[in-house]
């Protein structure tokens, strides 16, 4: 397994094995960031954790109101925001070269489903 990109509508995730230091990549169709493997890692990680989180949250917020969540490392942040059922995500790197990108929320459920599906780690 040495290189993987998944990519689909608005958003791009990959692993190549054989790179460094910046074996990691999230972007969309009009920016991306190359991540190291223990920032890949994190992204995959903290993304499952505010899906999960949202999921949880459908129950207890009526239908009109809006959320914001979470989540971080000492490496990045992420947040979404938005309705339980469709949100936005934003990611900020806080460590190295920095830097940030923000996916629609049309893209988070199948950029979430490829990065619990990457299994590089």
């Amino acid at each position: 397994m040495a290189r993987i990109v998944k990519s689909g509508a608005g958003w791009r995730l990959g692993w190549d094995a054989d790179a460094a230091p910046f074996k990691g990549l999230v972007g969309t169709d009009e920016w991306s960031l190359e991540l190291t493997e223990v920032e890949l890692h994190d992204f995959c990680r903290l993304l499952s954790q505010l899906v999960e989180t949202m999921v949880q949250m459908s129950s207890e917020l009526m239908d009109e109101e809006t959320i914001a969540c979470e989540a971080e490392s000492d490496r990045l942040w992420l947040e979404t925001e938005g309705y339980p059922h469709t949100y936005s995500l934003h990611l900020i790197l806080l460590t190295g070269r920095r830097g940030e990108g923000r996916w629609a929320a049309v893209t988070v459920p199948a950029l979430a489903q490829a990065a619990r599906s990457l299994n590089v780690f």
